[in-house]
């Protein structure tokens, strides 16, 4: 349940979905796993074991689990049957198998493995507070994110979410707060870094497990170098790596949370539900902050 990375997007306030709307969409494509010649197949699953429809709700956040499949058939494989059909070719009909033919075998022999392939499952989850109009993804990779968000744009056309962009780019304030040895009210500096020079030789300089507050990092953006990443921590809950991107990577719940969390349940059933609304309602806490400390969002009022 714990969120380990984060993508998160701007929801439109007239077209968020409630609970009936975005179950009854997301039900008409549910998962089903690959078959035949299907190289990947994706579709909605209940987001736990023990939930028997695709969306989740509590206190206005909608939790959604997108599964995927796909075949595992590595290139080298296929490569060695067409060899070893080739071979068999040439032998039986003492000539040489062009390219062309090759080709041919090959797309043959996929044909013919595909549906005999292993399979690799995964599941992507994301939430949607209706409330303050956030979509929280559950990745740091933009095309992993990108690919939930079209899924739900096909459930529920046009699904209006897009990526913020706030009044100061987030590599501005990571480079102010690195060089003034401090982050903004609530967050705190931790100790890794990624600083890069935009020049064209574009020098890489990467700290970690080291003191942010130190000589070293200053001089390193009085050359001219800009933050990429860097290593915060939440009102002492959650440490992060924040991206240039706008993305949360790395996401661990400090032991108060998991304390917290602990103790709300004694059955799987109400320590998902606890653990769910915690995580949400410390994520969408820590995303209002983080938007607030890079001057809001652009076209919003402050």
């Amino acid at each position: 349940m714990w969120f380990k990375q984060l993508s998160f997007y701007r929801l439109n306030e007239q077209s968020t979905p409630d609970k009936e709307q975005l179950s009854a969409a997301l039900e008409k494509t549910p998962f089903q796993p690959c078959t035949g010649l299907d190289w990947f197949s994706e579709g909605w699953v209940p987001p736990a074991n023990h939930l028997d429809t695709p969306v989740f709700s509590a206190r206005a956040r909608l939790l959604v689990s997108l599964k995927r499949e796909d075949k595992v058939l590595p290139g080298a494989v296929i490569r060695d049957f067409v060899e070893l059909k080739a071979a068999e070719i040439e032998a039986a009909e003492h000539r040489k198998v062009g390219r062309k033919e090759k080709q041919a075998l090959k797309e043959q022999i996929t044909d013919d493995l595909l549906p005999r392939a292993f399979t690799r499952a995964s599941r992507l989850s994301a939430y949607l507070d209706t409330g303050r109009r956030w979509l929280m993804v559950d990745s740091g990779t933009a095309g992993k994110a990108e690919a939930l968000v079209s899924k739900l744009r096909e459930a529920l056309p046009p699904f209006p979410a897009a990526l913020p962009r706030t009044a100061i780019a987030p590599h501005t304030a990571m480079t102010d707060w690195l060089a003034a040895g401090e982050a903004p009210a609530g967050f705190e500096l931790d100790a890794e870094c990624e600083l890069k020079d935009n020049s064209e030789n574009g020098a890489v300089v990467r700290c970690v497990r080291m003191d942010l507050t130190a000589d070293e990092i200053r001089q390193h953006i009085a050359t001219g170098k800009q933050a990429t990443r860097l290593g915060l921590i939440w009102k002492e809950r959650v440490r992060f790596v924040l991206t240039d991107t706008l993305q949360l990577k790395r996401i661990q719940f400090l032991d108060v949370i998991q304390d917290e969390a602990s103790h709300a349940g004694d059955d799987s059933e109400s320590l998902f539900e606890a653990t769910f609304t915690l995580m949400s309602e410390e994520l969408c806490d820590l995303v209002d902050a983080l938007v607030e400390a890079l001057g809001g969002l652009e076209g919003e009022p402050a």
